[in-house]
């Protein structure tokens, strides 16, 4: 066996060497099991084989003899279009087979085999959904059951790693052609075609509204627009950075082969060399260690989240904004401004603190001070890059009199001070970063370097950059000043000089606490003590003095009168008021439910002595808070001291995931809607100008749409204008940005969603639809409310059927899944609410309640409307399409395989069929509301995607209970290392097949 029952735990490496000593390897010439030889030619004496198909029925995806990516494949795919997808598919597939044969024997890769064969019958029995065969999937996923309970823990663990790495290829793949046909449809448009012509890119957008809209117009929008993407260290990335960068030189060697086919360049020489270095790679991801061993710091995070940046989005923005440019040109004649931003980022990744004590001030003066090294790192090298190549002689009369008249080369004379004060800028951050670390310095340490000599403003390098440009352009040199040195100061515009500001969040009860000891402590009383009139009316008072509550420190003269979270806090505070330009951007105040919730941060930063106070951004997350949301703008809106403190400008973010937990996804998503209205509404009574920031994850209980365009276009109309602020979580930093032509096409959906938001025409409902769905949040709340809160088998079921209590152990984020460490299901935080019922493939919370509204409405003589309603109004039409997607996505026969396993509880396994029959229900409603036959029938892209990962994803589940169940059969204080890790991968390899986490 790989491992016994033991307590302590042993090293990755010497469970894989077991592994390997445990089965008749067999290894290939040249390799180790470490890394296998770039002179290893597995593929090339076998090259001119593999060109032709084998003949026969098909083979398995990971059983093809002689895999090649120019294997003439595909011939069982519905389209054309597909053939190359399942061509990479079945190539990867069948390498990852040789590699699990190389270092594993047959035995591993029959019992790959022999379980997937077992998926594939329960796929073709019809898994679960076909009525009349019933009896026969649940037969055939009781027969996969019985064969996965007879494999030893060593086992579970390498066939679970086998599915999870072949869904995470096929990942790779389906990414790579989306992207593959997005290029052969510029390639066949016309004009300038830099763009897609697809409806939600802007080379479709733009020539649209140029029908509808003049040229000044359409300019007008898109360059005011501002596209703000905030990442954030949800932990709900399962997969490790190493892997990740692994996963991008396998779909960079997708790429290559693409290139070598379109220009026939595929000798058999190169085809066996790009085979082998995809081998190389699989093997390389196979030897991996994919479980992450302790939980990633907050510095951890932070630098797995901004690697994006440095790796992709530093080259893949600028170049988005050129093709930007030429579509604008060809289609409206206007070029788009040097200047211009119409997209930016920013970052939570250590300042967000809410529920997360290991996030401190000196955290995030750490990282801060990190993210301006990369910052400064980056241009430091493009500006070399640039002085070697501006050795032009002629300049503008403004650049001589700064070089001076003798200076041959005046552009390389003007870049060297500038390259040498981006060394310094580096320099002076990595010495203040060192002197936090080793010392606990606190603040800036400003002796080495005199302010001068460093770049502290962004302003200042773009003036310098700026005055390059201009002599280019006025000498003749414009097509040189719209090369690299345009990229760099568009850089500069998105980035600054510190890669991404970060925003500070903290939850408003903190604040109070920190309120109450400064008045306890001033002998004022209890400030938590007091209503809300009473604090409005202190704090306004506090606000008009120039006088300080505290002296600077002495909360930790006194810790009997603040308490460690309260001087944290103050600290915090203290950091706020110590940071340079643009190193922070907004302060968000989690749970907030009142005026004084959002005055309360004004004075702290006051007398921290913030000289530029971050802008306060109230976030409304439960349905009570939303619904209450505009009432408390009314009352800050109405004080007189507030209107002067924020020069007309209010940012209010929006939590979709909390309001989802908390009410069910269709009462949630109507508050939030009629919630953004009212709030507008607000907002022009006192002449504010409003942005929105929506807190949205990656699954559709959080809010999140894989359809962004839609998304957008579903807001409620006029909340948006042009400003639209959300989150990208967790595995959706990779998904959207880890690979320069999905980050290029996810920059180019949001930019045309926001500027179509503003510009096109889009339906309001009118009253009798807001009363419907007034009716139906009504319904679908208590429905929801009623089973997750008002029945007493809800708890027990989710705690034992999911892997819930189990996600705790993964060690993918620095923040605890709970708010306190106490509480049950209310307490939990959204996303291992979310994650757990995805794992067992329910996707509970996304659905419940919907089917219950809508069934009883059709039931009614209200059913007509309801039609109409789904048919002519978008923003309606897209929550009920996104709630058809989850159940098209959700099996319950494979639920009902883990009550059958893990729920022993009688009460609870008869919850769990009320629960699968409720679903049932919820699928008829949603099929009668949309008039169609099966779910999501017109969205070809899911249905292809489930039909390639089904089968996988089913026995990763399988696999997934039988490792759940040992696991709690084990001993108190036991622990097995191989059944932890089957745990963890089997985690990985759904969430990978699933396409999201949390």
């Amino acid at each position: 066996m790989l491992a016994v029952r033991r307590v302590a735990t042993s090293s990755r490496s010497s469970l894989l060497r077991r592994a390997n000593k445990s089965s008749s390897s067999v290894r290939v010439p040249g390799s180790s099991s470490a890394c296998l030889s770039s002179s290893r030619n597995f593929h090339y004496s076998r090259v001119m084989a593999s060109a032709t198909p084998p003949s026969g029925p098909a083979l398995s995806s990971i059983a093809e003899p002689n895999p090649s990516l120019f294997q003439q494949g595909g011939e069982d795919a519905k389209s054309p279009s597909d053939a190359q997808l399942r061509a990479d598919v079945k190539a990867m597939g069948s390498l990852l087979g040789q590699v699990i044969q190389d270092h594993h024997g047959k035995e591993i890769f029959d019992r790959v085999e022999q379980l997937r064969n077992l998926a594939k019958k329960f796929r073709e029995a019809g898994g679960g959904r076909d009525a009349t065969k019933l009896e026969e999937s649940h037969a055939v996923l009781e027969e996969m059951a019985t064969y996965v309970s007879s494999l030893k823990n060593d086992e579970l663990f390498l066939v679970s790693r086998s599915f999870t790495h072949f869904l995470a290829l096929a990942n790779a793949a389906e990414g790579h052609h989306r992207i593959r046909l997005m290029h052969e449809r510029v390639n066949t448009g016309e004009g300038i075609s830099a763009l897609s012509s697809k409806a939600d890119s802007c080379g479709g957008v733009l020539p649209q509204l140029a029908k509808e809209h003049d040229a000044d117009a359409i300019f007008d929008a898109l360059t005011s627009q501002t596209v703000e993407l905030v990442l954030t260290a949800h932990p709900t990335e399962v997969n490790r950075r190493s892997i990740l960068d692994k996963q991008r030189r396998v779909q960079s060697l997708l790429t290559l082969a693409d290139r070598y086919r379109t220009s026939g360049a595929a000798t058999p020489y190169k085809q066996a060399e790009l085979n082998d270095a995809l081998y190389r790679e699989i093997s390389s991801i196979w030897l991996s260690d994919e479980v992450a061993r302790e939980k990633p710091t907050p510095q951890n995070e932070a630098a797995r989240g901004t690697l994006v940046v440095e790796t992709v989005l530093w080259e893949t923005l600028p170049q988005f904004l050129r093709k930007l440019n030429a579509t604008l040109v060809d289609t409206i004649g206007k070029k788009l401004p040097l200047d211009a931003a119409p997209l930016k980022f920013a970052s939570w990744m250590g300042g967000d603190r809410d529920g997360n004590p290991n996030v401190t001030s000196t955290v995030t003066r750490e990282v801060c001070l990190t993210n301006r090294i990369t910052a400064a790192t980056l241009l430091h090298r493009d500006l070399i890059t640039l002085e070697s190549e501006l050795s032009i002689t002629n300049c503008s009369q403004e650049l001589r009199d700064i070089v001076g008249d003798d200076e041959r080369e005046p552009y390389r004379c003007f870049l060297e001070p500038m390259i040498q004060k981006l060394e310094n800028t580096k320099a002076w951050a990595g010495q203040n970063l060192d002197h936090i670390k080793s010392k606990g310095v606190k603040g800036f340490s400003d002796d080495t370097f005199a302010s001068s000599d460093i770049y502290l403003s962004k302003q200042d390098l773009m003036d310098d950059l700026m005055l390059m440009h201009r002599s280019l352009s006025s000498t003749g040199n414009e097509i040189t000043a719209n090369g690299r040195l345009t990229d760099i100061i568009r850089n500069l515009s998105a980035f600054g000089l510190t890669l991404v500001p970060l925003d500070v969040r903290q939850e408003s009860d903190r604040h109070m606490e920190v309120l109450d000891s400064i008045t306890r402590f001033l002998g004022l009383g209890s400030y938590e003590q007091w209503d809300e009139e009473t604090r409005i009316s202190w704090i306004q008072q506090q606000l008009a003095s120039n006088r300080p509550l505290l002296r600077p420190g002495v909360w930790n003269d006194h810790p009997d009168k603040f308490s460690p979270t309260t001087i944290e806090a103050l600290e915090t505070f203290a950091m706020i008021a110590d940071q340079h330009d643009d190193s922070l951007g907004a302060y968000v105040i989690s749970q907030a439910t009142s005026a004084s919730d959002v005055l309360a941060v004004l004075l702290l930063q006051r007398d921290a002595g913030v000289k530029k106070p971050l802008r306060v951004v109230p976030l409304f997350e439960t349905l009570d808070d939303l619904n209450g949301a505009a009432d408390t703008m009314e009352s800050l809106f109405s004080l007189p001291g507030y209107m002067g403190s924020i020069a007309g400008k209010q940012e209010i973010m929006i939590g979709y995931s909390d309001s989802a937990k908390d009410a069910g996804r269709l009462a949630a998503s109507w508050a939030q809607y009629e919630t953004q209205e009212k709030l507008v509404g607000v907002a022009n009574k006192h002449g504010v100008d409003l942005t929105f920031f929506h807190g949205k994850g990656g699954t559709v209980g959080r809010g999140g749409n894989p359809a962004t365009f839609k998304a957008i276009m579903a807001h409620a109309p006029d909340t948006i204008n042009g400003k639209f602020r959300v989150t990208e979580q967790g595995e959706m930093i990779n998904q959207n940005f880890g690979h320069g032509d999905r980050a290029e096409r996810t920059l180019d959906i949001y930019t045309a969603a926001v500027l179509a938001e503003k510009l096109k025409e889009r339906t309001k409902p009118p009253q009798e639809w807001r009363d419907m769905m007034a009716k139906l949040s009504e319904i679908s709340c208590d429905a929801y409310r009623g089973v997750v809160r008002g029945d007493d088998r809800f708890v027990p079921y989710f705690r034992s059927m999911t892997p819930e209590l189990e996600l705790a152990n993964l060690n993918i984020g620095s923040r605890p899944a709970k708010r306190k460490a106490t509480g049950g299901v209310e307490s939990l935080r959204a996303i291992p609410w979310i994650f757990a019922w995805m794992q067992t493939r329910l996707n509970l919370p996304s659905w419940l309640g919907v089917g219950h509204a809508i069934g009883q409405v059709m039931a009614s003589d209200d059913a007509d409307k309801l039609q109409e309603m789904y048919e002519e109004w978008d923003s309606f039409r897209t929550t009920m399409d996104l709630v058809e997607m989850v159940l098209a996505k959700s099996e319950p026969s494979i639920a009902r395989h883990y009550d059958k396993t893990l729920v022993t509880d009688a009460k609870a396994q008869e919850f769990g069929e009320d629960i699968r029959g409720i679903h049932a229900s919820t699928e008829r409603a949603v099929l009668a509301l949309a008039q169609h036959e099966t779910l999501s029938e017109d969205n070809k892209l899911l249905r292809r995607m489930l039909a390639v990962r089904n089968p996988y994803v089913d026995c990763l589940n399988v696999l997934q209970a039988e490792t759940l169940k040992r696991r709690r059969e084990q001993n108190e204080g036991e622990e097995d290392l191989a059944l932890k890790d089957a745990l963890m991968t089997t985690i990985a390899g759904v969430a990978n097949g699933m396409g999201n986490t949390g």
